[in-house]
């Protein structure tokens, strides 16, 4: 590895940065990252990390080839569990059409087996457009500060939170200051997200997680 690619793995990249796979050098999905701003590293030796992002976060990408191709997807997704980091990992996972039938134990696998956070994706653009939210998200301060820690709240869970059906910026922002984890948040009761986000809202959550990841509908 170059010395200067195993310091930024090693520690936080500049703002608006991402250090990226040499593999994803001629992607759509590059070029979606370039057309949103966003300055790319490139390296060849990340191990089975496809991108780094700021504030410690790195990336692997699950794609619909991947999916349908068979398990071998899983043992990579193990080893990138398993690496020994201090990084956040996120696992971007394409649902399409095709790969639909397999998502659902997909999604219980990576969540509730390794423990990972996953963000479901239509596809290369959709990706480039989320890596790009949270990569330029990471300039913006966040008003919400947790009170035990005073640390900023981390943007990627933000990005996820709002995944769930009727949960915008606001609600996902309070939901994080009133929850420490997004593990808390889907082990909550609907009474207790109902104390937080309103009846509605509380029903929709506690739905996506609880039918989503538990009974795979």
């Amino acid at each position: 590895m170059d010395p200067k690619a195993a310091v930024l793995v090693n520690s936080d990249l500049p703002y608006g940065h991402i250090l990226c796979h040499e593999k994803w050098r001629t992607s759509s999905l590059l070029q979606g990252l370039k057309d949103g701003g966003v300055k790319i590293l490139f390296e060849k030796e990340l191990g089975v990390t496809d991108f780094h992002l700021p504030s410690k976060t790195r990336l692997l990408y699950v794609s619909e080839c991947d999916i349908i191709a068979g398990n071998s997807y899983k043992r990579k997704l193990v080893r990138y569990r398993n690496a020994s980091s201090s990084f956040q990992e996120l696992v971007l996972v394409e649902r399409t059409r095709l790969s639909e039938q397999y998502f659902s134990a997909l999604q219980r696998f990576v969540v509730f087996d390794l423990g990972l956070s996953l963000l479901p994706v239509s596809g290369p653009t959709e990706a480039s457009q989320l890596i790009t939210q949270i990569v330029h998200g990471e300039g913006r301060e966040n008003p919400f500060r947790r009170k035990t820690s005073g640390r900023l709240l981390d943007s990627v869970t933000l990005t996820l939170i709002q995944q769930i059906p009727g949960v915008g910026r606001i609600k996902a922002l309070t939901l994080m200051h009133n929850f420490p984890s997004l593990k808390e948040i889907s082990n909550a009761s609907p009474a207790e997200l109902e104390a937080v986000v309103g009846e509605g809202s509380a029903q929709q959550i506690h739905s996506f997680f609880h039918v989503n990841f538990i009974t795979g509908t």
